[in-house]
C-alpha cells in the first residue's frame, strides 16, 4: 500500500534544471533557484522530463514521508518555473496601503501606521492602495507572509472590515436587532 500522492511524477517544464546528489535535491529555474534534504527512505531519480519519487520500504513512516517529499518537490519545481502569490484585499473606510521602499506602510485604523517588510525571496506588489499580491517561489514563504499580514487586522463578521484574502468568503453576522 503506498502513497497515491508519491507514485504520480512530477513533469519537469522547459527551462528547469533539477539535480539529485544523494539525498540532495536542487532545482534552478527562470525565477531562482531552491534546495530541499529529502528524507530517509525515499530516492527520487530525474527519467527524461520527469521526476519518479519512490519509497525504499513499505513501512507507515516512509509511506507518510513518501507523498510529503513528492508534494514538496513537485512545489518546488512549479515555484522556480512559474512563481507562487497570493492576493489580499484591505476592506474599510481609510484603510489603506502605500509602497515605503520594499515593504508596505499600513494605515488600519489603529493611532499608528504599521511598516512590513518583505522576507528573504518575497516581493510586495501593490496595484491599488487597497490590494497587495505577496509574490515569491516559495509556496509556504509567500502563505507565510500573506497570513502575517492579514494578521495585521483580520477580518470582523460584522462590518467585514480588515484584510481578507481576494477569494475569501467572510461569514457575516447579523448585529443588533433595532426596534
Amino acid at each position: 500500500m503506498a502513497s497515491h500522492i508519491g507514485k504520480l511524477p512530477i513533469t519537469i517544464p522547459a527551462g528547469v534544471e533539477v539535480a539529485i546528489n544523494g539525498q540532495e535535491f536542487s532545482v534552478k529555474g527562470p525565477k531562482g533557484t531552491d534546495s530541499y534534504t529529502i528524507p530517509e527512505g525515499i530516492t527520487a531519480k530525474v527519467e527524461g522530463n520527469e521526476l519518479i519519487v519512490s519509497a525504499n520500504d513499505d513501512l507507515r513512516p516512509t509511506r507518510a514521508k513518501h507523498g510529503l517529499a513528492r508534494s514538496i518537490m513537485a512545489s518546488m519545481v512549479k515555484g522556480v518555473h512559474e512563481g507562487y502569490a497570493k492576493s489580499l484585499d484591505i476592506v474599510g473606510t481609510g484603510y489603506r496601503a502605500q509602497m515605503k521602499g520594499k515593504g508596505i506602510e499600513f494605515s488600519l485604523g489603529y493611532s499608528h501606521t504599521i511598516t512590513v517588510e518583505p522576507p528573504e525571496g518575497i516581493e510586495f506588489e501593490l496595484p491599488n492602495p487597497n490590494q497587495v499580491i505577496v509574490k515569491g517561489t516559495d509556496k509556504q514563504a509567500v502563505g507565510q507572509a500573506a497570513a502575517n499580514i492579514r494578521k495585521l487586522r483580520a477580518p470582523e463578521p460584522y462590518k467585514g472590515k480588515g484584510i481578507k484574502y481576494t477569494d475569501e468568503q467572510i461569514r457575516r453576522k447579523a448585529g443588533k436587532a433595532g426596534k
